[in-house]
């Protein structure tokens, strides 16, 4: 269990790294997008109409990752912050009970990003959007939405690192959650 929990840790601290770096660059997109709307606007008199889709779906990445780190870090937001803190019997039977708050959320999110409610993968969220394009900018929605199922799944693997740990009782309730 020890060495399951080794892996997890190392591929969670790997997909917060990417997610970090995706997040960072999202922001970077999303202001270098609207400065350049407002430099076009108010110097140029002539703002192209893609920079406002394009911060739109730079912060949408931006966000998602963010959360996905800030899940990882254990700065997101939660009811019981002290819980994270706690050690033992209580502190796994409340990592187990938030667990089940977190699959309670996640999984819903990816099924549905995949399929609807008939099963069918081409009318899933993302089949969905891999059909349409906004008018300014002419790119599949996929690129855009697929930040939501793949923030979850990130947060997954985060929790299924968490767990393993805390069951191999590696967690120092005096440490971040990870």
């Amino acid at each position: 269990m020890h060495r399951i929990a080794s892996h997890l840790e190392r591929l969670s601290s790997m997909l917060n790294r990417i997610a970090m770096v995706i997040a960072v660059l999202a922001i970077l997109v999303m202001l270098g997008s609207a400065l350049w709307q407002v430099v076009a606007r108010y110097l140029l008199a002539a703002p192209p109409i893609w920079t406002e889709e394009l911060a739109r779906r730079a912060m949408v990445w931006a966000g998602m990752m963010g959360a996905a780190c800030a899940f990882r870090a254990g700065t997101n937001p939660t009811l019981f912050p002290a819980m994270l803190k706690i050690g033992g019997g209580p502190g796994i039977a409340l990592s187990l009970i938030r667990a089940a708050g977190v699959l309670l959320f996640a999984v819903p999110v990816l099924w549905y990003s995949v399929f609807n409610a008939r099963m069918d993968p081409a009318r899933g969220f993302l089949g969905r959007s891999l059909e349409r394009t906004a008018e300014m900018l002419p790119v599949s929605m996929i690129w855009f939405t697929s930040a939501v199922p793949l923030a979850f799944l990130i947060i997954l693997v985060h929790l299924l690192a968490l767990m393993a740990k805390r069951a191999t009782g590696a967690v120092d309730p005096k440490e971040s959650v990870l």
